[in-house]
């Protein structure tokens, strides 16, 4: 019975491996897809920063573009003013020139304030890119973790099945199918320790001759309230009393 219960655990403990194994498995997506999630956020902050900076630019161009039509109006009028025949046509003129040069005046105000504007942009935009590159190579390296993280588990998690599927043949057929019976049905803790007189599992104490059959250990048994199969506790290392009952035998 000692090594049914010893076969029983080592298959017990290679199952909730393989299980952590899997949920690591599964979860590494998940994780390379919020690293990736973290990248957008700084590709969107560098698309906003060189955005302000594109409105900047192209907001001095106008201006400059403006101060033309005006440069170019104010040397039509006063070519004009030269032809004007009454003292009411020359102020027309005047006034004419003296708006557009207003004009000029602002807008040569205005590209001013955005030259100003513009070198903190630009540096807004060269510390984007520097975060976004840094943080591109913080992701590539973890995404570069996670891939090797998945495949050590995959290898791993097949080395456990090879080893599960040993344990599995070297159990009593009809142990392996109660087993897996229970197993399914607690999530993996098909076995259970009996501590002071109680299943450690679902807590329910245990009938006093019944604990004193299980601290015998010449058969498995189950709990009688949730059916896992229990083990004496305190428990020998039980592969170790297994090794030490064939040496004696």
């Amino acid at each position: 019975m000692l090594q049914d219960l010893a076969l029983a655990l080592r298959l017990q403990a290679l199952d909730r491996k393989i299980a952590s194994l899997e949920s690591e498995i599964a979860t590494l997506p998940k994780h390379i897809a919020e690293i990736e999630k973290r990248l957008e956020s700084h590709t969107r902050r560098l698309e906003v920063d060189r955005a302000a900076l594109t409105a900047n630019q192209r907001d001095r161009k106008k201006l400059e573009s403006d101060i033309q039509v005006h440069e170019q109006k104010i040397s039509k009028l006063k070519d004009q003013m030269l032809t004007a025949k009454t003292n009411e046509q020359y102020q027309a003129f005047m006034h004419e020139i003296a708006y557009a040069e207003g004009e000029v005046r602002k807008a040569e105000d205005k590209i001013l304030d955005l030259m100003e504007q513009s070198e903190p942009l630009e540096k807004n935009v060269k510390a984007a890119e520097a975060r976004l590159k840094q943080e591109q190579q913080h992701v590539e390296a973890e995404k570069k973790n996670a891939r090797e993280r998945t495949s050590a588990d995959q290898q791993e998690m097949a080395g456990k099945r090879t080893e599960r599927a040993s344990t599995v043949g070297e159990m009593d057929p009809k142990l392996y199918t109660e087993y897996e019976r229970i197993r399914k049905k607690t999530k993996n803790t098909a076995i259970a320790d009996a501590t002071e007189g109680r299943c450690d599992a679902c807590q329910i104490a245990l009938r006093p001759q019944f604990f004193q059959d299980l601290r015998r250990g010449d058969r498995i048994m189950f709990c009688e309230s949730c059916g896992r199969i229990l083990t004496y506790n305190p428990i020998i290392d039980v592969a170790s009393d297994v090794a030490a009952s064939q040496q004696t035998a």
